[in-house]
């Protein structure tokens, strides 16, 4: 029987994983240490948020945070529009605003996540995190800066293997994503 060409170095491939897999399988198995230890072993910062937002909500919130709280300065910006811990419309929306402002001052003009421009003395008061979908999550966040209570929520999705967040609701305002999408209409 004559095999096709093709199907030769496919037979190949195949016999040189499976060749592959029995050759590791002599070795000990590799503890694989769980997310929450190492999001733990983190210092405060970006590295630790997005290690965070792949291990589930709470963390990802809290890691939020815990920037602000760690040394007052809150997270490094990044270009408007690409930050990695909001969600892509939410990014798109800052970013439409910062470009509409061409080189003026954006409506975004402050920090969503600790409703602020400056953070001095930040503490987590607390989270309470109520999984409302598969993907979605809500995040009621108590924290006090600058001498001053504030409690907000924090929408959240999963997108891909990440938590992002989507939206930041204040009482007696209107959504963040229902601000922007006014001014950059």
């Amino acid at each position: 029987m004559r095999v096709p060409y093709p199907a030769v170095p496919l037979a190949l491939a195949a016999f040189a994983a499976i060749a592959g897999l029995a050759a590791c399988s002599d070795h000990e198995p590799t503890h694989i240490q769980p997310a929450a230890e190492v999001v733990a072993a983190l210092p405060p910062g970006r590295p630790a948020i997005y290690a965070a937002a792949l291990d589930g909500p709470e963390s990802f919130v809290r890691s939020l945070y815990a920037v602000y709280a760690a040394d007052g300065g809150g997270l490094e910006p990044l270009p408007p529009g690409r930050d990695p811990i909001y969600g892509r419309t939410l990014n798109a929306m800052i970013g439409a605003d910062f470009r509409k402002a061409d080189g003026e001052v954006p409506y975004l003009n402050h920090d969503p996540i600790c409703g602020c421009q400056d953070s001095d003395g930040l503490t987590l008061d607390s989270v309470v995190v109520t999984e409302t979908g598969a993907a979605t999550a809500e995040a009621v966040v108590v924290f006090t800066n600058l001498g001053e209570t504030r409690t907000q929520t924090l929408k959240l999705l999963k997108e891909g293997q990440s938590w992002r967040v989507v939206d930041v609701l204040v009482p007696g305002e209107p959504p963040l994503t229902e601000q922007l999408l006014k001014v950059i209409d």
